[in-house]
């Protein structure tokens, strides 16, 4: 199927950018988009709010609640500060990450270094370190997810357009630039055509090895600071059409989210201890 709503010659986007100066909504980007995939995850951030907005509120705190189907739960306290995408997290119940530690753990990114802190003490365990890793990045990702999918170096392309259950989709394909040839993630998003929200999406974890078979993510929003905030969701393995693979779905819930909190930077930093 072809939208016929992309920009696709300068004299036109010239207009689109000067009408839109003179109006109250933000202007368009001074560039030509890569494609009409590309103008319509455009289009979702600014419905759900860029990633401008998050930096104009500085930072966030929220409580993460992680639930697999065998009833294991991680609840965390997270903390980021936007600019330079600095991540914490006080973990009172880690049943699925890190459980060989017992009692809270601590751990956060400073924008260099990764660290963790158990009763008092820094642990220097690599593979707890790379556990860490992931979960700084993946958290914050998961965050601010519909704003970073303008980051510079992504690929779109525009799959089909499909219904599920009744509503209308424009699917769209994501890739990442691959750096020195290693495996990335794959997004494959379904914009509502009704609301331009992702109502849900499929993604690999190519970290874990999970580079084939992707996870399906569902997602509910909920209006937080003029941000709309997709703060439940679930996911499961499925199939690239989309379709799940079973019933072992994963429940995600963040609460208590609270923007521009006064956060200092030292809150990030690696203890000396």
């Amino acid at each position: 199927m072809k939208i016929n709503r992309i920009f696709l010659y300068y004299p036109f986007v010239f207009l689109v950018v000067f009408l839109a100066a003179c109006s109250n909504e933000e202007p368009m980007p001074e560039t030509i988009f890569q494609n009409e995939a590309h103008q319509l995850v455009y289009e979702m951030a600014q419905k759900a709010g860029t990633y401008q907005d998050l930096l104009d509120r500085k930072d966030v705190v929220y409580t993460y609640t992680y639930q697999t189907p065998d009833g294991k739960k991680d609840v965390t306290n997270e903390k980021y500060i936007f600019d330079g995408e600095l991540s914490y997290a006080r973990y009172d119940t880690h049943q699925r990450t890190l459980q060989q530690f017992e009692g809270p753990i601590e751990q956060g990114y400073d924008g260099q270094t990764f660290w963790l802190k158990h009763q008092g003490e820094l642990v220097q365990e690599k593979e707890a370190l790379d556990r860490v890793k992931f979960n700084r990045k993946t958290n914050f990702y998961w965050f601010s997810m519909m704003q970073k999918l303008l980051d510079p170096g992504l690929q779109y392309t525009y799959v089909k357009e499909e219904a599920v259950e009744g509503v209308t989709y424009d699917v769209v394909k994501i890739t990442f630039q691959s750096e020195e040839g290693r495996p990335t993630d794959t997004y494959q998003v379904y914009l509502n055509r009704e609301t331009g929200l992702v109502d849900q999406f499929l993604f690999t974890v190519v970290d874990f090895g999970v580079e084939e078979t992707p996870y399906l993510m569902q997602l509910q929003y909920e209006e937080i600071d003029g941000l709309l905030i997709p703060t439940v969701r679930q996911y499961v393995q499925a199939s690239w059409e989309g379709e799940p693979l079973g019933d072992s779905w994963i429940k995600v819930n963040w609460t208590d989210v609270s923007f521009n909190n006064g956060l200092t930077t030292e809150i990030f930093q690696k203890p000396t201890i």
